[in-house]
């Protein structure tokens, strides 16, 4: 029999062994239970709590992680802002460069364009001008044409290129003769003479002028050429260098009313001109001969050099032709001198092997002479002997 004592009440009862096996089973049971559950509830804690702690890791590393990602992302980010920020800054400059260079060209295409417009007006206002010249002259002409005869339009014509040059002489031709040619004693002469010369006084340029015109009421229509032959003998004997026709003959010709027409196929330094090119041709001329001018010192003074050249030359060959004449007289002199010395020389050669000979002659004459002794002229002739014996006796000796 077993006691328990209730645990609430305290009552103590006895139980047999059956039931007392039952109750410690069940309470046993009870209690297993009760531990499994408590150990289920810890298990399920510490798995709660593993799980929150690895949720926890988990979710710190994926904090970290994104954390780190955001950083990253961010840092692309910055860069990409960078890179954007360079790229727009390049893409602004050349945008700029590329305007600029754009208003630079515009501007210059503007200016172009200007001084294109500048120069057309310019242009088309010289060319109004030209024409509004012409006609006024073209109508003075004509209206001289009809209110003059022909001599009259020919002296106004000469009063027209005189009134002409007067404006302009003081400043373009102040050392200038531009007189009517009034010097007939060739049986004609032409209108006017124009010289013009460097402050040297050496003429630079001279200029024969005949002016021609002809009323519209004249019979008889004149041509150009058909004065040209006259004007060439007036150039001639007058002694200019050019022949000038200022002509208003044939007014309707293209060939003359084009400009400055050079007739040196026909006349050596010949031009048919209108009046308007009067100046201009005066002026031409003239600075062709002043440059002329400069050619003709160069030349002469080159010709200076090569006649001074020449004259060197000359005495070189004067001298050389002299020298030579003299270094073969000399020469031959010389060489007869040197033969007369070889003569000499051979003469004397030949006076000294004599010579030579005459001393060895004497030299053995001295040497016979030298051993020859009293005692050998005596020897075999016994009267010299006592004569020199004798005479040395009447001697007196070296004591006395």
């Amino acid at each position: 029999m077993h006691e328990i004592i209730c645990p609430k009440c305290n009552t103590a009862f006895t139980i047999d062994e059956a039931g007392y096996a039952d109750i410690l089973k069940q309470v046993h049971d009870s209690e297993f239970e009760k531990q499994l559950h408590d150990r289920l509830e810890m298990a399920e804690k510490e798995k709660n709590n593993a799980v929150a702690l690895a949720t926890n890791a988990a979710s710190l590393e994926m904090q970290k992680a994104t954390a780190a990602k955001d950083a990253e992302i961010q840092d692309l980010k910055a860069k990409l802002e960078a890179n954007k920020l360079e790229q727009q800054l390049a893409i602004n400059n050349a945008v700029n460069a590329v305007e600029k260079d754009r208003d630079e060209l515009k501007g210059k295409i503007e200016l172009v364009e200007l001084e294109k417009q500048l120069s057309e007006k310019s242009l088309t206002e010289n060319y109004e001008i030209q024409l509004r010249a012409r006609d006024d002259m073209i109508d003075r002409l004509k209206d001289l044409k009809v209110r003059l005869s022909t001599k009259m339009v020919g002296e106004t014509l000469e009063q027209h290129c005189e009134t002409e040059f007067n404006r302009f002489r003081a400043t373009a031709f102040p050392r200038a003769y531009f007189e009517k040619d009034n010097d007939a004693r060739s049986g004609s002469k032409g209108d006017y003479i124009f010289r013009d010369s460097d402050e040297a006084g050496t003429e630079i340029v001279s200029i024969m002028f005949e002016m021609k015109n002809e009323s519209d009421s004249t019979a008889t229509k004149k041509k150009n050429e058909d004065f040209l032959k006259e004007l060439d003998k007036d150039r001639t004997e007058k002694e200019c260098e050019y022949a000038v026709l200022v002509s208003l003959l044939e007014a309707d010709s293209e060939l003359y009313n084009t400009g400055i027409v050079d007739m040196s196929h026909r006349y050596p330094k010949m031009y048919v001109i209108r009046p308007q090119f009067f100046l201009p041709i005066i002026t031409l001329l003239r600075n062709a001969a002043l440059k002329s001018l400069e050619y003709k010192a160069e030349l002469t003074l080159v010709k200076a050099q090569n006649i001074d050249i020449t004259s060197f030359e000359n005495d070189l060959e004067t001298f050389k032709t002299a020298f030579g004449k003299n270094y073969d007289l000399a020469s031959r002199r010389f060489q007869t001198a040197i033969d007369e010395i070889d003569k000499s020389i051979d003469h004397l050669q030949k006076t000294k092997e004599a010579l030579l000979g005459a001393d060895r002659n004497l030299r053995l004459a001295n040497d016979k002479a030298q051993d020859v002794t009293i005692k050998k002229l005596t020897r075999n002739n016994p009267t010299m002997a006592d004569k020199f014996k004798e005479l040395k006796m009447q001697l007196p000796t070296e004591t006395e």
